[in-house]
């Protein structure tokens, strides 16, 4: 099945079928939208996300049941679902409207204050890790198997090397990965995000104000969330977030295996630069 095509009037056209409360708001898109799914503001206090293909489709019944349990216990707020679309109008999947959430993505904010922003993220993500479990999610398919045994990308680490040839360092990438995969976690699952990227945290003020995109969410191990060390942050901000995280050298190792692994699919099938890989390759 091709992707469906998302647009305006779909959109539109959705709202009017199922909440024709809502059917006189403004509909247009967010300035930048997710991959994942397609995200449009709904009036001034709403968004509207929907699954862009199929094997997105089941994070929002996992959204809908589990981000209002969570939110009880983080110190930000996160995009609790205010209702939930059903397929219509040519659309396959189910669908979220979600409270619209104050701030700018941390991608596109300008003069941060990252030591202050390693601080506020590193206790979200420490209150996220410490929530109550409650039979959430384990790793799989709905969330690409963040929190999981990172084994499972095996194949994914050799076909890149090989493919990227001495365009990288093979042999120094090569002992990242197997100290990586030689580590687990021995802890009883906790919560995860599982896409803790500067795309999906919002800062107002010089402050983090809401973390958003839980669909990588799940239990498990916590190294995931981790990867953000290298992608967002460098220096004092950097060694700021390590120490008020406080995980042990294993689960940082998993954490850079996490890191290795994206960068290396980015590097070989999306055509990102080498220098994506760059801040793996350094100690910290």
């Amino acid at each position: 099945m091709n992707p469906p095509k998302i647009t305006v009037d779909l959109v539109r056209a959705m709202i009017a079928d199922q909440f024709p409360q809502w059917a006189s708001l403004p509909i247009r898109p967010v300035a930048t939208s997710g991959w994942d799914n397609r995200t449009f503001h709904l009036g001034d206090e709403m968004s509207v996300r929907l699954p862009s293909a199929a094997h997105y489709a089941a994070q929002v019944d996992k959204e809908q049941i589990w981000l209002p349990r969570l939110a009880p216990h983080l110190p930000l707020p996160i995009p609790v679902p205010i209702a939930m679309g059903q397929p219509s109008c040519g659309y396959p999947y189910r669908w979220s409207v979600m409270p619209w959430l104050a701030g700018t993505s941390a991608n596109d904010a300008e003069e941060t204050d990252k030591h202050a922003i390693a601080a506020q993220l590193a206790a979200f993500l420490r209150a996220l890790h410490a929530a109550p479990v409650l039979g959430g999610p384990p790793p799989g398919a709905h969330n690409f198997y963040r929190g999981g045994d990172l084994k499972i990308y095996q194949d994914d680490v050799t076909r890149c090397i090989n493919t990227l040839g001495d365009r990288v360092d093979a042999a120094q990438i090569r002992a990242i990965w197997d100290r990586a995969i030689a580590t687990s976690w021995a802890a009883a699952p906790v919560w995860l995000h599982g896409d803790v990227a500067p795309g999906n945290f919002l800062i107002a003020d010089n402050q983090l104000s809401a973390v958003i995109d839980f669909g990588g969410c799940g239990i498990g191990d916590p190294a995931c969330d981790l990867t953000i060390t290298w992608t967002y942050f460098d220096g004092p901000a950097r060694a700021e977030f390590i120490l008020h995280m406080g995980y042990d050298t294993d689960t940082w190792a998993r954490a850079k295996g996490w890191g290795i692994w994206k960068a290396l699919l980015r590097v070989c099938d999306d055509h990102a630069p080498i220098g994506v890989l760059v801040a793996y390759l350094s100690e910290f």
